[in-house]
């Protein structure tokens, strides 16, 4: 049987881009594929996971993406930013939480929980006043788990999901 203690969190190195936009497209995909059209699902993986701006964003000194492991496969993974690669301005000395994937077969087993546990080590690490992070208002599940950690709302805001205007809630928790 598997649990928790067989997984490992490594952080994402420049070289592994190729796995990581895969793992982005696939789990963006078995997140919302079910409650969007494949037209704005594809433009979206398109834009946002295509492999030059995955680079990108390894590439920038304030991001940090960590790979969450079963052995050597690759099950999902954590996105942080700090100061200007946050997605919002925000007031203060702020992490936000940018992404928490898990592949489909591997949910259900607590690994969401190591990451989050993960991204929060990083943001005491970090001494930041508070961590935050956008949800989208039909994520209900993802709601629920981020409100039993304590994350609060504190605003919306919109985002376009190809040609759909969705709303994310932004979420904190003061550290």
């Amino acid at each position: 049987m598997i649990t928790p203690n067989d997984f490992v969190i490594e952080k994402v190195q420049l070289k592994d881009n190729q796995q990581l936009a895969a793992l982005g497209r696939q789990t963006f995909c078995e997140s919302f594929a079910s409650q969007n059209t494949q037209e704005d699902l594809q433009q979206y993986i398109n834009e946002s996971f295509s492999l030059e701006k995955i680079t990108k964003e390894l590439l920038n000194p304030n991001s940090f993406f960590y790979f969450i492991k079963l052995n050597t496969q690759i099950v999902g993974y954590l996105k942080v930013n700090f100061k200007d690669a946050q997605t919002e301005k925000v007031d203060g000395n702020a992490m936000e939480i940018e992404r928490i994937y898990i592949k489909t077969k591997f949910q259900g087993q607590k690994l969401g929980q190591l990451l989050i546990h993960k991204a929060l080590t990083i943001a005491r690490q970090n001494k930041v006043t508070y961590a935050w992070l956008g949800v989208w208002e039909k994520n209900i599940k993802a709601i629920k788990f981020y409100k039993s950690y304590g994350f609060i709302d504190f605003d919306k805001h919109s985002f376009m999901l190809g040609s759909d205007m969705q709303t994310d809630r932004v979420m904190k928790l003061i550290l």
